[in-house]
């Protein structure tokens, strides 16, 4: 009972932050138009409770939800499985297909990973301190390859996937015209382990947003080295947040919040 209770606790929270005020919407709409349009297709992987799956199809855009915790994956056929622009796979995405143990928090089921080394990293964060991890569950895996040889190629790519950005980046093997990932201060090896693998994909421009800010932090597009030693920079305790990554010849869309394409070039 006591566990039931938990677990409906951690889906309350997850519902509440991800729906929480149509303000938060619209500055996600606004924000995330920087990347997709009308009849673009943008893959939400890690997609949770999906609040990115609503604010992509409320620009006009098509949505793959990757998603495999299977509490989450009934909220999203939920409220979007009658969706014709939303297509839910309900899978993890990694360097290979296959399946694997994912480590689940019942009261804060956001950083439920596969990455098991991350768990103990990101203790050391007292933001993380009170989180524990406390069952397991066996996921499917899929690579970013096989999405992209399933739905197309989208024009931006989400990945938050608690400490595994990198492995479902080894998964991938073309570059795409717009993507993004997420870093935690504590573990920024993880988040620059992700721009090195990115480079070895294509030629990338990088910026980056701090947690549900929805405002670039820098004021221009940076290289790869430029990136790495803005994010190499940050103070441990600082919060999180996501990396962008641009194909430095794709076309970019228009927005206030987007920095100029600049910065420090490559050497």
């Amino acid at each position: 009972m006591a566990h039931a209770l938990a677990r409906a606790r951690g889906m309350f929270r997850s519902l509440a932050w991800s729906y929480g005020t149509d303000w938060g919407q619209r500055r996600k709409r606004a924000f995330y138009g920087a990347f997709v349009g009308p009849g673009d297709l943008a893959f939400d992987v890690g997609s949770h409770a999906g609040n990115r799956v609503l604010a992509f199809r409320r620009i006009g855009a098509r949505v793959v939800a990757v998603e495999p915790q299977p509490d989450f994956v009934r909220v999203l056929q939920l409220l979007y499985g009658r969706d014709r622009g939303v297509q839910i796979e309900a899978c993890a995405v990694g360097a290979e297909r296959g399946t694997a143990q994912m480590r689940v928090s019942t009261r804060t089921p956001t950083v439920s990973t596969l990455a098991h080394s991350w768990v103990d990293d990101v203790q050391r964060a007292a933001s993380f301190r009170a989180t524990t991890w406390d069952g397991e569950v066996t996921v499917t895996v899929r690579t970013l390859d096989e999405l992209i040889e399933r739905h197309g190629t989208p024009h931006f790519c989400k990945i938050d996937v608690e400490g595994f950005e990198l492995e479902a980046l080894r998964g991938l093997t073309r570059p795409l015209p717009a993507l993004s990932f997420e870093y935690i201060p504590v573990v920024m090896d993880r988040a620059l382990g992700c721009v090195k693998r990115l480079t070895e994909l294509g030629d990338y421009r990088f910026t980056f947003s701090r947690l549900e800010s929805f405002r670039f932090a820098t004021p221009g597009w940076l290289d790869a080295a430029g990136i790495s030693d803005v994010l190499a920079s940050l103070p441990a305790d600082e919060r999180p947040g996501d990396v962008y990554a641009v194909g430095a010849g794709a076309g970019r869309r228009g927005g206030a919040d987007r920095p100029r394409t600049g910065g420090r070039s490559r050497g």
